[in-house]
């Protein structure tokens, strides 16, 4: 359970941090939000945040769609983030939820000449789907929202009910998640994650125009895959029937980390086990994101530091 948030520009008890009814964004769905993942290394006594930067630059890029405007640099978020998390003291896995949204208590449905406000909590969180090693998926009778209706590259608080439909769905019919497609009938992703399926070789996922989140996960594995695995990754269109047929296939997302997918509509992906390629990405993942790789550290903010000389631990 969170302690405290970032709320109305300060520090305050959770319990505090409380809208009105009337806000505008609880009415209308007028704002937007991140999903930051920080993990306990306990070797190491470190919580590393992954990616943050990346986080609260697309953060900044969702506000401008929505004419939100945010009163912090990315920088300055970070510094809010890390001190709160310090005063959180967690020592285990946590999920970092900002938010940007319209403030006022008014009926209308408007974006211009309203007011913005920015909160931030942080709760403990490990897996998001139970089953990472081997998720059953359905193909949903939902479609994908369009960017010329509510732009999946943004991370809108109102577009999610989309989500939330596809997901309901997929796990009231016996699923543990769901593709969704496009108005083409093309792949687009799952209900809150971005989708990768390797065919012969080649590594696969559906580009930025099939009205995905632009995901930074997804960047992560597509780079992880090209040094790592010397696997190049082609942004194409995907048809349903493709995954039927893919030798492997996973689902990719912060909230998710990386989750094989070993059946598609009681159709085994592959033997119906776990590949070795997505085997191979969860593994440096999970190394990576704990602050196990050198190489990548960069991608990591270190969160508590020595009580004892105030250095970074």
């Amino acid at each position: 359970m969170a302690n405290y948030a970032f709320f109305e520009g300060k520090f305050v008890p959770i319990e505090q941090a409380r809208v009105s009814i009337m806000t505008h964004a609880f009415n209308y769905g007028t704002g937007c939000f991140e999903g930051i993942r920080a993990y306990w290394n306990e070797a190491q006594e470190q919580l590393y945040i992954f990616r943050m930067k990346e986080h609260y630059e697309r953060m900044h890029r969702s506000a401008r769609i929505l004419h939100i405007q945010i009163p912090y640099s990315v920088e300055e978020m970070g510094e809010i983030t890390v001190e709160l998390l310090r005063r959180e003291g967690y020592r285990q896995d946590v999920y970092i939820r900002p938010l940007a949204y319209k403030t006022d208590e008014l009926i209308g449905v408007r974006l211009h000449d309203l007011h913005d406000g920015f909160a931030i909590f942080a709760v403990p969180f490990g897996r998001y789907l139970e089953k990472e090693e081997g998720a059953r998926v359905c193909i949903s009778s939902w479609r994908r929202v369009d960017d010329n209706a509510i732009p999946a590259r943004a991370k809108i608080t109102g577009a999610y009910i989309n989500s939330a439909l596809v997901k309901t769905e997929a796990v009231l019919n016996g699923f543990d998640e769901a593709l969704v497609l496009t108005e083409t009938g093309h792949i687009s992703e799952g209900s809150a994650e971005n989708f990768f399926m390797l065919r012969d070789g080649v590594l696969i996922t559906p580009p930025v125009t099939s009205n995905i989140l632009e995901g930074i996960t997804r960047a992560t594995v597509i780079e992880l895959a090209r040094r790592e695995l010397g696997l190049e990754t082609v942004e194409r269109e995907i048809d349903r029937s493709e995954v039927y047929i893919a030798d492997e296939a996973f689902l990719c997302g912060t909230g998710v980390q990386i989750a094989a997918i070993t059946e598609v509509e009681h159709r085994p992906v592959g033997d119906g086990r776990i590949g070795p390629v997505v085997q191979r990405l969860r593994e440096l993942y999970f190394s990576i994101v704990r602050g196990e790789e050198p190489k990548y550290r960069h991608w990591c903010t270190p969160v508590l530091v020595d009580s004892a000389d105030g250095n970074l631990r």
